[in-house]
């Protein structure tokens, strides 16, 4: 990410500088703009994150009740029995297998922070098992490649920022979102088991026997928060669910606009109903969660300062229209206006600076958050997860220094998500292009 700030920078200065040079002296100069475009992105930053902290407390708080009441656990279970077809080589009852349930399921409500301790506990314990310290192993592989292609069903962040943006359709990304987490995580889990056959792996005779490296790693328990509760539901339980989830993506698709304005209501009784249910107290926790939304709101308004300021500053100069100008005219053919698509390739790359730019397009007025552009960066800030980061944090914990097919698997994911949140966006909100 420094090297992409300092870069935007210098570019939209460098740019700004040439024209200044050629300017005839009408209107604003180049740097009389660029100056401008700085300040009022700045500003805007601040106003864009107070606007942010009512709505990001309200959907924190909620998922803390839900939290509170069991939903991660009951998640967890459902996905046991996938998880041990998924990871055949990691055993059943290993405290790996049950940091990665609960990092998957605290990714499929939403649930981000507590998702990045889940993933670096699963990541320790993989390595235990790991015979050639280094190396990423299949199981590795697998689990970054699918956290990269971020399985989501409730994106609750960004439905927070289109609500403080003033959408009149806040969670009108949910089918879009769905989609497409749901073609990228597959992508991802496909291309992983497909390209561990031709990255090779550790020598045989280095290669640590099952049972011992049960032996040696079976003996090393989870917080009692990281352990799911009880041994998984039976498969055909998790079958149910699965089949559930997929019916939803047409149901979805069909009867998007119906069901869209009773999610967010539906949301809150729903989830509070639930803590009532489990005997949560659910206004202390739920103001509890509300607390961790205002941090979190103010927490970023450092990073949305430095993002839209160069975003501005590259937009002011010139330079960003130099650049989506030419590849613009080609991806717009299939669906992927000029506007998205520095969206599309910052993504991957960095997580606060993809964020930064869909907030700079959902709250430009010539855009906003209720057009096609608007749906489609939200979409892909929902659907796809920021690759490079995710791979240098997780692999990092263990000192792995050999990707191995990690890399690719996780490219392909992304590409799939971007292609999918495309096509998905087309199919719902292509009139409003």
């Amino acid at each position: 990410m420094n090297i992409i700030f300092l870069a935007i920078v210098m570019i939209a200065f460098l740019v700004a500088a040439i024209r200044q040079f050629a300017w005839s002296g009408d209107g604003q100069s180049p740097m009389e703009l660029l100056g401008a475009g700085m300040i009022k992105a700045a500003e805007g930053s601040v106003t864009l994150a107070l606007g942010l902290i009512g709505v990001m407390a309200l959907f924190l708080g909620l998922m803390k009740v839900a939290e509170a009441g069991g939903l991660l656990t009951i998640v967890a279970r459902l996905l046991r029995p996938l998880m041990v077809r998924l990871f055949p080589e990691v055993p059943a009852d290993h405290p790996a297998m049950g940091a990665m349930i609960m990092n998957f399921s605290a990714n499929v409500l939403g649930l981000g922070n507590a998702a990045t301790p889940f993933g670096i506990r699963a990541m320790q314990e993989l390595d235990k098992l790991n015979p050639h310290k280094g190396t990423a192993t299949n199981a590795m592989a697998l689990f970054l490649a699918i956290n990269t292609s971020s399985i989501t069903l409730l994106p609750t962040g960004v439905i927070a920022i289109r609500a403080a943006a003033g959408s009149t359709d806040p969670a009108g990304i949910l089918p879009t979102t769905l989609s497409a987490t749901i073609c990228s995580t597959s992508v991802a889990i496909i291309m992983a088991k497909l390209l561990q056959r031709y990255w090779s792996s550790p020598p045989a005779d280095m290669q640590i026997a099952p049972e011992k490296a049960e032996a040696e790693t079976v003996s090393v328990p989870l917080p009692e928060s990281d352990a799911p509760a009880g041994e998984g539901y039976p498969a055909w339980v998790s079958a149910l669910a699965l089949g559930i989830i997929l019916a939803m993506v047409p149901v979805t698709i069909l009867h998007g606009r119906t069901i869209a304005p009773w999610i967010i209501p539906g949301l809150m009784v729903l989830l509070l109903g639930f803590g009532a249910i489990k005997r949560v107290k659910i206004y202390e926790v739920f103001v509890e969660g509300a607390k961790d939304g205002f941090q979190v709101a103010v927490r970023i308004i450092p990073y949305l300062v430095a993002i839209l300021v160069a975003v501005a500053m590259f937009r002011a100069s010139g330079a960003l229209e130099m650049l989506i100008t030419p590849l613009g005219a080609v991806t717009n053919l299939v669906g992927l206006p000029p506007e998205a698509l520095p969206m599309a390739l910052l993504r991957p790359l960095s997580g606060s600076g993809a964020y930064g730019i869909m907030a700079s397009i959902i709250n430009d007025p010539a855009i906003g958050p209720d057009s096609y552009t608007g749906y489609l960066v939200s979409t892909l800030q929902g659907s796809t997860e920021t690759t490079f980061y995710v791979l240098a944090v997780y692999f990092g914990a263990v000192n792995i220094r050999r990707l191995r097919h990690t890399l690719a698997a996780a490219l392909s994911a992304d590409l799939a998500g971007i292609i999918a949140a495309t096509a998905i966006c087309l199919v719902l909100f292509g009139a409003l292009r």
